[in-house]
């Protein structure tokens, strides 16, 4: 039997995805994409990868094995369910999710597109303790829990006879792993190795798009997500990272070893980023800064360079298949005279198809941007219509 193998790595950290508490480009990608509708393309790659069994060592290394494509899909993991949508381009599969994920299904697009993702059966919350008689009682193939947060969360499942894929996640090789993983779950190897050569296609594009706004040095980035007591923020090891440097800047507390780290308004002020990006994972809103006179000598907030980041068809902070627009927009917040050459507002649109099958309007267009939010910020307009 075919055995997929992976690399083993572990980033050190993951509490911006949980939220609840580079690129090569491959010859060809963005035409095989662009040669026929997303439809299409998942009609191709299910009529050649259906009827074969197959095994998959996860990301404990344990093997799975399986005679046929699975049809009923249970998850625990908060950003799963819209990678597995956009690899099989139906959300027909998934009958159970995390209460996150039903949140983030209800307050974006995602619920527009996929209506009956806004009311998945939830079958675990911010621990991600599954409840057993509830995954059992929706007689799922599979179940994708995370790998590294102990056994308890994965041994009932696997106690009560059922096939578990252990995944960890924080870097954009785990995810192109992921949608590895879905594509050979779902039958729709062909689909999902298409999509993968265009997240290197476009890693590659914005790379060159930004590239001479470098020459005179990394804007000091800084990314918040709000805390009970605070904001926390991401260090060098988060995604947040990842994204931030191929946009062109430079995250300002890249080298604090502390996990997802509280920060203190001292801490800011003495950092003082000159772009601020305000996590999609909660409500926080660059108003909030912008009234905050403790922070008035900030120069991101002086100018008004403080931003929400997009919610799609999921939160665009973490990896997930829209993470190729994620860099997009981050690129042009931060070097707003491409604006007219980034063309984000038609990638969003090209993308949705791509992933969805969705004709996404205008005006979700701009919800997807948070035009709302963002719109007292220095250069926003340039992402409208």
């Amino acid at each position: 039997m075919p055995v997929y193998e992976h690399k083993s790595t572990l980033p050190t950290r993951r509490h911006l995805l949980r939220g609840i508490g580079a690129g090569a480009v491959a010859a060809g990608g963005a035409g095989l994409l662009g040669a026929c509708s997303s439809r299409e393309v998942q009609e191709t790659a299910a009529t050649a990868s259906s009827g074969s069994g197959f095994t998959i060592t996860d990301q404990r290394g344990k093997r799975i094995s399986f005679d046929r494509p699975v049809e009923r899909i249970v998850t625990a993991i908060i950003p799963s369910p819209s990678m597995l949508a956009a690899v099989d381009g139906t959300y027909s599969h998934i009958v159970g999710i995390n209460e996150s994920t039903l949140t983030a299904n209800r307050q974006g697009i995602f619920g527009t597109v996929f209506p009956e993702s806004k009311k998945t059966t939830t079958i675990a919350g911010a621990d991600f303790v599954p409840n057993v008689e509830s995954v059992m009682g929706l007689e799922p193939d599979v179940v994708l829990q995370w790998a590294d947060m102990g056994d308890e969360i994965i041994k009932p499942l696997e106690t009560a006879g059922l096939k578990v894929i252990g995944l960890t996640y924080g870097t954009q090789e785990m995810m192109e792993t992921w949608v590895t993983f879905f594509g050979k779950l779902l039958g729709k190897e062909e689909r999902s190795s298409r999509l993968l050569d265009w997240m290197h296609t476009e890693d590659a594009a914005i790379r060159k798009l930004v590239a001479p706004g470098l020459s005179s040095g990394r804007q000091k980035v800084l990314y918040l997500k709000a805390a009970a007591d605070g904001f926390t923020t991401a260090t060098g090891a988060d995604y947040v990272t990842h994204w931030t440097e191929l946009a062109g800047g430079r995250n300002v507390a890249e080298k604090v070893s502390a996990d997802a780290p509280q920060v203190s308004t001292e801490q800011i002020i003495a950092w003082d980023p000159e772009v601020i990006f305000l996590s999609a994972f909660d409500e926080k809103a660059p108003s909030d800064l912008y009234g905050d006179r403790s922070l008035s000598s900030v120069s991101a907030v002086r100018d008004r360079r403080v931003y929400k980041v997009p919610l799609g068809g999921y939160r665009w902070d973490p990896p997930c298949c829209e993470s190729p627009l994620m860099w997009r927009w981050a690129a042009q917040v931060l070097h707003p005279g491409i604006a007219a050459r980034s063309g984000l507002r038609e990638k969003i649109k090209e993308t949705f198809d791509l992933l969805y099958g969705y004709e996404i309007s205008t005006a979700q267009t701009d919800e997807v941007l948070r035009l709302d939010l963002n719109a007292k910020s220095a250069n926003y307009a340039g992402f409208r219509a």
